[in-house]
């Protein structure tokens, strides 16, 4: 493990003006001391870059041989004149035509076998925001008036959920059901649940199928994720009851499975077109606040109330050649990693009771050291598939003399190396780190919280404007758990900075604990649409640069 120290990171916060005691009138100020990402890309775990050149190996050995047997073929014909080459080719037609027909008959079986054996694209035809009504808007301050008013909460738990909103990054235009809050019995019952889920989830799809003039009963897969609340009959039957799909449709439910479980129903959805043809997949992301919502007092507990809010995303993935022509992107790459072999990492957001029995979602303080290893494991593995040739042969370069030559002292059985004041430790050449703005134009990572972004933003060496949109989704729609990164694409578009062949990395991560990565193409230019967009009425105030 990285030394303690290295893991910390103090800010002087202004407290204000004295109001009462021996120092009244004058400025207090305090130190306030966190827990930050670890450095991830200075310690790199040489097994997960083998596992990503692996992958592209495996996936790429036919750009590898077909060069070589274009160039070899070409020295051959390229020795030949124009007329010896018609005349050998004559002359071998006409004395050997069994073997010029066994030839063509082999290349067109290998030709057909290649096109038949190979993966389809998978193209994301189009997808869709719910965006609720105003008056499910709260404002920070109406939220904690609302909260007070409701009676479930105490004076130290409303100061400590005003605290952490102060300093969330959340705008006063999130959503939240208000029955939540507003009244002091509990609502986190299976009626409330089920109707959030047809609120946000049918103004999905609705708008969804109307973008695409796609029929329900022309999809041939459902994939429907959320995490906390899964009733039964499960979400998924929910929607085909509603809009009256086909019967043999291959439906799916994903629970508990966190803010990342997104890219897992992506990846699902992914691997069911693969094995059926010609057909269309529905991937529903979603999280219903209500159902858990915490009225107890442990702070690790109140804290999700304070950034989750109500969102949900619907895409339409089509395996389809003829989709290609009106799909907005095509599918490149899905890298998914998992912690929870480690105890730690899998208890770091934990569903459980209080001491009064009152259920709620546990954050652990470790989370963003957790966060932080399992993303530098999914980074690692997904550089060799995205990373420029030039990139990769200098990170693998540098990557490898170290782990040869040594790196500094290290820990027994850690990948970090460990401080050292002498002046051989101190004067060397520190690792060469990847520059993931050359793999990607677009990066859409998963709103958490403003600390998470603050820290990935240092930890990644992006840009202001490359976290833009996930900080603008942040303040505007707060943390809609695996939607998010699907409003941040919105907000991508809505600025119509989109264009064809561009790279677009969404990342998110959630318990378990998990980090995944999805990376697509954009197949054309996306201009800002006329309609059905969550950011429509209020993009032109955005970006904003004041989260006060």
């Amino acid at each position: 493990m990285a030394n303690e120290r290295d893991l910390l990171s103090t800010e002087i916060v202004n407290r204000g003006i004295e109001s009462s005691g021996p120092n009244a009138g004058s400025p207090t100020f305090s130190v306030r001391v966190r827990r930050r990402l670890p450095d991830f890309l200075h310690s790199v775990n040489l097994k997960y870059v083998k596992l990503g050149y692996h992958y592209l190996i495996n996936h790429g050995i036919y750009l590898v041989t077909i060069p070589v047997l274009v160039l070899v073929f070409s020295a051959e014909v390229g020795s030949l004149s124009k007329e010896e080459l018609w005349k050998k080719l004559w002359e071998d037609a006409r004395y050997d035509l069994a073997t010029v027909l066994g030839f063509f008959g082999v290349f067109v079986f290998t030709l057909s076998v290649y096109f038949m054996s190979r993966p389809r694209s998978i193209y994301l035809v189009d997808y869709a925001c719910y965006q609720p009504t105003d008056d499910l808007k709260v404002s920070k301050e109406e939220f904690i008036e609302l909260a007070r008013k409701s009676g479930k909460f105490d004076e130290e738990s409303l100061e400590f959920q005003k605290k952490i909103l102060n300093s969330s990054g959340l705008g006063d235009e999130t959503y939240i059901p208000k029955s939540v809050i507003m009244s002091s019995e509990n609502t986190a019952t299976m009626k409330e649940g089920r109707a959030e889920a047809s609120a946000v989830m049918f103004g999905a799809l609705d708008e969804l199928f109307e973008k695409t003039r796609v029929r329900p009963k022309d999809v041939g897969v459902l994939v429907v994720n959320c995490s906390i609340f899964n009733p039964t009959p499960s979400l998924s039957a929910m929607i085909i009851n509603h809009y009256k799909m086909r019967g043999n449709i291959l439906s799916y439910n994903l629970g508990g499975m966190g803010c990342s479980a997104g890219i897992i129903a992506v990846d699902l959805a992914r691997d069911m077109l693969q094995a059926n043809p010609n057909n269309y997949a529905v991937v529903v992301s979603t999280e219903m606040v209500g159902y858990n919502w915490y009225p107890g007092k442990d702070r690790s507990m109140l804290i999700p109330n304070c950034f989750f809010r109500m969102g949900c995303s619907a895409l339409l993935l089509s395996n389809r050649r003829r989709d290609y022509y009106r799909a907005k992107y095509r599918l490149e790459h899905i890298v998914r990693t998992h912690k929870g072999a480690d105890d730690r990492s899998f208890r770091c957001v934990y569903q459980e009771e209080d001491k009064k029995r009152q259920k709620g979602l546990k954050v652990s303080k470790d989370l963003i050291e957790i966060g932080g290893d399992a993303l530098k494991t999914n980074i690692t593995t997904l550089g060799p598939l995205v990373l420029p040739l030039s990139e990769q042969l200098l990170f693998f370069a540098t990557l490898v003399s170290t782990h040869l030559f040594g790196g500094g002292a290290r820990e027994k059985g850690g990948s970090h190396p460990q401080p050292s004041l002498s002046p051989a430790t101190t004067n060397k050449k520190k690792p060469y780190i990847p520059d993931y703005k050359l793999a990607f134009e677009h990066f859409c990572v998963h709103a958490a919280s403003k600390r998470v972004l603050d820290e990935l933003q240092r930890n990644l060496g992006l840009s202001a404007r490359h976290v833009e949109a996930s900080r603008m989704t942040l303040h505007r729609f707060g943390n809609t758990s695996s939607s998010s990164i699907w409003y941040e694409l919105s907000y991508l578009e809505a600025k119509e900075r989109v264009k064809r062949g561009d790279r677009i990395w969404q990342l998110s991560f959630g318990s378990g604990f998990k980090c995944n990565s999805l990376v697509w193409r954009s197949l054309r230019r996306v201009r800002r649409p006329l309609r059905n967009n969550p950011w429509l009425d209020c993009i032109d105030r955005y970006p904003i640069t004041d989260f006060s």
